[in-house]
């Protein structure tokens, strides 16, 4: 068994903002008056929404396999994922040059199984309970020599994320605040550190769904507490933090967690999309949800905020309209 291997620091999130350049995206940051009048505040959104696979989850899983040697990409690599890690996976090892084998649950969104199979992932299906997926991936590993790499839960992975924030105090390095959604911790502890190197004072929560606090309430014990069975629209945010590494870098690097409602997750989200003409997912919209709870605590700073992805099922939405369509060529 390979050891593990040691906790990112400042210097391997700059190494992987090296690593990465020209390879995904440097995403844009948006601003919006209207918001900032509204709050008080003056917003600065990073549009990892507009990243490669729409989710800043391009990042890490491109510089975890621009660190495996050929003789590993040759055997391919492997996860367990619903959601925008797998599909970030299955692109950056087409890439690669790679084989990516995904597994998947049985209920896992139409539109992210298409999206994998899109990018080259192999996907074997299981059911939809974590004991499944984790025996169904060993069982692929064991088959196939594939390399795991996790969706959080491993330095690599934790420094690629980091370069999303890396990007963001390189061009605004006197940011008071940086809000960073929660679900694993590989955003938010890669966004600390990179903090820390570039802009100390900065203060930088996590922001997750009051419905799913698991980290709101690690961090407030300082012992990790694992997921309860979740009820929130944010499904990208649905894990809990890793014990062996996203928890400590939270606890030594991140000034807080805060929660939002789901009604205000939804606001939120609308106002992004109709104020500033972006698609994010409840996910994405959960740092703005945060701040709209507690407008006091950000009342005159510029605050960064981190969009972490725009991947919907529109269907049902395409479905609705097209049924209201019918309904007025009827009428």
């Amino acid at each position: 068994m390979s050891q593990p291997l040691p906790l990112p620091g400042f210097a391997d999130v700059e190494a992987a903002a090296g690593r990465l350049s020209g390879l995904v995206r440097r995403t844009p940051v948006a601003t919006s008056s209207g918001l900032d009048a509204e709050l008080g505040a003056r917003l600065f959104f990073k549009c990892e929404n507009l990243q490669k696979v729409g989710a800043f989850k391009y990042r890490g899983a491109s510089n975890t396999l621009a660190q495996l040697s050929p003789e590993a990409l040759a055997r391919g690599v492997a996860t367990h994922s619903s959601g925008n890690h797998a599909a970030a996976l299955a692109l950056a090892a087409r890439v690669r040059g790679a084989e990516a084998h995904i597994v998947m649950p049985r209920d896992a969104p139409a539109a992210k199984v298409e999206a994998v199979r899109a990018y080259g992932g192999q996907i074997r299906f299981c059911e939809p309970t974590q004991a499944a997926r984790e025996q169904a991936l060993r069982e692929l590993v064991e088959q196939t020599g594939a390399t795991f790499v996790h969706p959080y839960a491993d330095p690599r992975v934790v420094a690629g994320q980091g370069t999303a924030a890396y990007e963001l105090l390189t061009d605004l390095p006197d940011l008071d605040f940086l809000l960073v959604p929660v679900g694993g911790g590989g955003l938010l502890s890669g966004s600390a550190l990179a903090s820390r190197g570039l802009s100390p004072r900065t203060q930088v929560w996590g922001c997750e769904p009051e419905r799913a606090n698991d980290a709101f309430l690690s961090f407030r014990d300082k012992r990790h507490h694992p997921a309860h069975p979740p009820s929130t629209l944010c499904d990208g945010l649905l894990t809990a933090l890793s014990p062996e590494v996203t928890l400590p870098i939270i606890l030594r690097e991140v000034d807080g967690i805060l929660t939002a409602s789901e009604d205000s997750i939804l606001l939120a989200m609308k106002l992004i999309w109709q104020r500033m003409k972006l698609v994010v997912e409840p996910s994405g919209a959960i740092g703005l949800a945060c701040l709209m709870e507690q407008p006091e605590r950000f009342r005159g700073k510029r605050v960064g905020i981190i969009l972490s992805g725009g991947n919907l099922d529109l269907n049902p939405m395409f479905s609705a309209l097209k049924a209201r369509s019918d309904s007025l060529a009827s009428s």
